[in-house]
């Protein structure tokens, strides 16, 4: 039998921190208007909901991650692309994603939005993963903070076959690996 511990987080729980967060970015921001980045695909649900509980004017951009295997001069490296950035000069910026883990890809949209000389720059992100933590990164706002090392399924995040994004819980551990084994591969 599996050493491995579940944890989860029921719709409930969820529901409820994303009203708090909710209520303490309006309560920072004072009024003025929110550019909200949200970063596709991960981001959407807990973006959607958040914003659906912070009091004044809004506006959405939507930037897309794609990570690609390049060579430079015979050396292969990594590197993280976005789609369009927008441009934010004086605006008050907060950038949604739906896990915080290594850091390396939202240090690096934070520092490509920085270029365009926002008023302030926020984080905000639904799990917090600070074992696995590459860069100085704190998030500004973030709902629950783990050192789990597992994959988390559910609330926006998928398993590794494209699967499980809709499920209201979230959760990880043996509870993720049940819902990865369920999918199988999605039909075309």
């Amino acid at each position: 039998m599996s050493a491995a511990k579940s944890v989860s987080y029921s719709a409930g729980r969820i529901a409820k921190k994303v009203a708090e967060l909710g209520r303490q970015i309006t309560k920072d921001y004072r009024g003025r208007r929110i550019d909200a980045v949200v970063t596709l695909d991960r981001g959407f649900i807990f973006a959607a909901d958040l914003l659906r509980h912070v009091q004044g004017a809004v506006f959405c951009h939507f930037v897309r991650e794609e990570v690609r295997d390049v060579e430079h001069g015979g050396v292969h490296r990594r590197e993280v692309f976005f789609s369009t950035r927008p441009d934010l000069k004086g605006c008050d910026v907060l950038v949604l994603d739906a896990v915080l883990e290594s850091g390396v890809t939202q240090d690096f949209l934070l520092r490509r939005l920085g270029e365009t000389k926002p008023r302030s720059l926020r984080l905000a992100v639904l799990l917090d993963k600070t074992s696995k933590r590459r860069v100085a990164l704190e998030p500004d706002y973030f709902g629950f903070r783990t050192a789990s090392k597992d994959m988390w399924v559910g609330y926006g995040l998928a398993a590794p076959n494209g699967a499980d994004r809709n499920l209201k819980d979230l959760s990880s551990g043996r509870s993720a690996a049940s819902n990865r084994s369920r999918g199988g591969k999605r039909k075309k």
